[in-house]
């Protein structure tokens, strides 16, 4: 067997990215908001179905964005699944607002029920992860927030291309963030999105990402000077991130076979072994088309997930665990509150490990990570 070491994730290489960077660098305009954010925005709205999008400097700040757009607030809650990466519920604390962690289903996506629970007099939002790029219930979710008047953030930055029955993900409620950090299927090193549906939110955006100022009309014309209109801060990515991006996006169809060929084979090897070894395995819903960001399984204890992670890890194969849960770290019991137990949020998080998944990882890599996966016994 190789013992050349299979990494977990490498960022992909599009085709055009160095000639993009050179029409920048041979160019007047490296700031933002130039021909390459013109031509990966309408790239972004052609894969989201979104009307409006907007290309922030990451996903965190165009969550940041979202609170300020939904003029979150100390009185108020968002509700959060404890198992997120810590910008969920950072840019929610930023504005003052308080983190109630809701619970998760057997997919790793915000339990509905938990929701149900959690919302209170002040709640003004819930934020919904599709976790691994595979839609949450959002029937329920919709329905919830819809009953009680709330907003509903998407946390897309998995799902870029996925979809719920048709809709796809980061365009189905009030706000939807992307990511285009170099761990995503499209990036440009650090980047993300603002995806928005409502057009009077959209012209506050505008303004929030462009300093608190109207620059975003005076650049179409539609005013002679530009000044300061509201609250904002500078969330506009440069040129070079969205050469880097355009070039990505153009690739789109490129990186997701990839990924695709790689999470598909996973998918076909290993059901026969975690059966005998009491193993679960990623499950996509039919009514859901997901966005082969992940593949993961999980195992039957925590001594389990850590004994396969040490067995790949010998055989020069990384394939680490994920988050730790929100709800019980220092920042989260200091900035949030937990209602009811997030005891599937905790048996996710110590029995889950992620498989090796990019899209140039050849079919010879694949079927070492799973030669070493069905080796190892429960």
């Amino acid at each position: 067997m190789s013992t050349d070491r299979i990494i977990f994730s490498r960022p992909y290489r599009a085709a055009r990215e160095l000639a993009n960077l050179e029409a920048v660098l041979s160019s007047d305009h490296s700031h933002g908001d130039g021909p390459f954010t013109a031509a990966a925005t309408a790239r972004l709205k052609h894969i989201t179905g979104a009307p409006h999008a907007l290309l922030t400097t990451s996903c965190t700040h165009a969550l940041e964005m979202a609170g300020l757009l939904l003029e979150l607030g100390p009185d108020d809650e968002v509700i959060v699944p404890s198992f997120a990466f810590t910008s969920t519920a950072t840019a929610m604390a930023l504005r003052g607002a308080t983190c109630v962690f809701a619970d998760i289903d057997e997919r790793g996506n915000l339990d509905a029920d938990s929701v149900a629970a959690a919302i209170t007099e002040r709640t003004k939002a819930i934020m919904v992860i599709h976790y691994g790029g595979v839609a949450a219930e959002m029937d329920r979710l919709l329905a919830l927030a819809d009953a009680h008047g709330l907003a509903l953030i998407e946390d897309n930055a998995h799902g870029l291309g996925g979809s719920w029955r048709g809709r796809p993900l980061g365009s189905i409620g009030t706000v939807g963030a992307l990511s285009f950090h170099d761990t995503k299927n499209v990036h440009c090193g650090e980047g993300g999105a603002v995806l928005l549906t409502d057009e009077i939110l959209m012209g506050r955006a505008e303004i929030i990402r462009e300093k608190g100022t109207d620059r975003a009309r005076f650049l179409r014309g539609a005013v002679d000077k530009y000044s300061w209109q509201d609250i904002g801060s500078s969330y506009l990515p440069s040129e070079l991130n969205a050469a880097v991006l355009d070039a990505q996006l153009a690739d789109f169809d490129t990186i997701q076979a990839g990924r695709f060929r790689a999470w598909n084979a996973y998918a076909a090897a290993l059901p026969d072994w975690a059966r005998r070894n009491d193993v679960r395995l990623m499950q996509v819903p039919t009514d859901r088309e997901h966005t082969a960001h992940l593949y993961y399984l999980r195992t039957p204890t925590e001594r389990h997930r850590d004994d396969l992670i040490d067995h790949l890890r010998a055989q020069g194969i990384s394939a680490p665990f994920h988050y730790v849960p929100l709800d019980s770290s220092p920042a989260g019991l200091k900035l949030g509150r937990t209602p009811h137990p997030c005891t599937r949020t905790a048996e996710f998080a110590g029995t889950l490990v992620r498989l090796p998944l990019w899209p140039d990882l050849s079919d010879a890599q694949v079927a070492r990570v799973i030669d070493a996966v069905t080796d190892f016994r429960v």
